[in-house]
C-alpha cells in the first residue's frame, strides 16, 4: 500500500526567518566542527613529523635507515588505519615538522593541504609571506595554488628594498603607500579570454565585471568596487573612466583605464586627467589622493618615466597577462622589470 505525504506550503513569515536562523546556527555549528578536526589533523600529523625525525636522529648512523623506517611505518600505519599513511604522506609530515619545528607557530586557519602547497617552497621568506596571507584573507588551497603559480610574492618584492621584503615575509602583504599596492604584472588568466588576437577594451571591461569577485583577489587587499564607465564631463565634453574601486586601507579612490594596445603618452596624461579631476571635485573628507592604475597589454618604461612628473606617486601603469606564465617566463620578465627600476633609481639619483 503506497501513502501520499503532503506537505503544506503555507509556511508562515515567523517560521520562514526562524528557519533561517536555525539553519544559520546548524552550518555555524558545522564549520567549527570541520575547523576542528582539521586543526587536530594539522597537529596530529606534525606530532608524528616530530617522531620520526627524533628516531632517524637517534638511527641516523644506519645507512638508510630513514627511509626504511618510513616504508616499515606505512606498511603498520595503514593496517591499522587505513588510507592517509602511505610511504608519501608520512614524507609530508616529516618534511612539515622540519619546516615548521615550533608547533605553537602553527595557524588553526590553514588546514593540512595548505601546509603540503606551503611545504613547496624551500625559501621561508616566501612560505611565510603566503602562510600569512591565506590565514589572514581565508584564502582556500585553491586560491593559495593560484597565488603561488602566479609568484605574488615575487611581484609585491619587485619594487621593495632588502627591508622591505624582509617586512613582506614577516608581515605580509601591508598597505602603508600606493606603491604596496600596485602589481606588474596583473594575472588574468580567470577571464579564460584568447590570447592569439587583439582584444577590445569592451570586451576585457565585460570579462573582469563578469569575473570581479576574481578581479578583486588579484588586486588585492581593501578594495571594493564602485562604478564601471565612470561619467565625468568637462565643457561639454564626456570622459569615460573604465573602472572605479575604493581602497579602504588606503583610504583613496583607485582608477583603472584599461588599454589592449601598448600605453602611450596620451593614456598616461588622460589619466591624470582624471586623478587631477577626482583629487579636486570628488575626494571626500578623511581621503588620501586617488590612485590611477593604467592597465595595458604592453609599455615602453621610457614613455611611462618621461610623461609622468617626477616623485609621482599617483600614476602607475602595469600590464597584464591573459594566461599564467611559467615560473621561468614569470621570472625572466621580473627580472627584466627590476633592472628597469633600479635604472630608473639610479637616474632619479642623478638628478638630484
Amino acid at each position: 500500500m503506497s501513502m501520499n505525504v503532503t506537505m503544506s506550503t503555507d509556511i508562515q513569515p515567523d517560521t520562514i526567518q526562524l528557519t533561517g536562523r536555525i539553519s544559520s546556527i546548524i552550518e555555524t555549528a558545522r564549520s567549527r566542527v570541520r575547523t576542528v578536526v582539521d586543526t587536530e589533523m594539522v597537529r596530529a600529523y606534525w606530532e608524528i613529523g616530530r617522531e620520526i625525525v627524533e628516531d632517524e636522529q637517534q638511527g641516523e648512523k644506519r645507512a638508510g635507515y630513514g627511509e626504511c623506517l618510513l616504508k616499515n611505518l606505512s606498511r603498520e600505519l595503514t593496517a591499522r588505519y587505513g588510507k592517509g599513511f602511505d610511504y608519501s604522506n608520512l614524507k609530508n609530515m616529516r618534511q612539515f615538522y622540519l619546516a615548521y619545528p615550533i608547533g605553537d607557530a602553527l595557524r588553526s586557519q590553514l588546514s593540512w593541504t595548505h601546509y603540503r602547497l606551503l611545504m613547496r617552497h624551500d625559501d621561508p621568506q616566501k612560505r611565510s609571506f603566503y602562510e600569512i596571507e591565506s590565514a589572514t584573507n581565508n584564502w582556500s588551497t585553491r586560491e593559495l595554488e593560484r597565488q603561488m603559480n602566479s609568484m605574488l610574492y615575487e611581484r609585491l618584492a619587485l619594487s621593495r628594498d632588502t627591508e622591505g621584503i624582509k617586512e613582506l615575509a614577516r608581515d605580509g602583504q601591508v598597505l602603508k603607500t600606493a606603491s604596496d599596492m600596485v602589481k606588474d604584472p596583473y594575472i588574468l588568466e580567470f577571464l579564460g579570454l584568447p590570447q592569439e588576437r587583439r582584444l577590445l577594451e569592451k570586451e576585457l571591461e565585460g570579462a573582469l565585471i563578469d569575473k570581479l569577485q576574481q578581479f578583486l583577489l588579484e588586486l588585492g587587499k581593501g578594495f571594493s568596487f564602485v562604478a564601471r564607465q565612470r561619467r565625468i564631463t568637462l565643457d561639454g565634453r564626456h570622459f569615460f573612466i573604465d573602472l572605479v574601486f575604493y581602497n579602504y586601507i588606503l583610504k583613496c579612490f583607485v582608477l583603472i583605464d584599461l588599454k589592449t594596445g601598448e600605453l602611450m603618452h596620451q593614456d598616461i596624461g588622460q589619466m591624470q586627467m582624471y586623478v587631477n579631476y577626482y583629487t579636486r571635485e570628488l575626494m571626500n573628507e578623511g581621503d588620501n589622493p586617488p590612485i590611477g592604475i593604467l592597465l595595458c597589454d604592453t609599455k615602453s618604461e621610457a614613455v611611462v618615466r618621461f610623461t609622468l612628473p617626477e616623485g609621482n606617486n599617483q600614476i602607475f601603469a602595469s600590464r597584464y597577462k591573459l594566461y599564467l606564465p611559467t615560473e621561468q617566463e614569470l621570472a625572466t620578465e621580473l627580472h627584466r622589470e627590476r633592472q628597469a627600476l633600479e635604472l630608473e633609481r639610479g637616474l632619479a639619483e642623478e638628478a638630484s
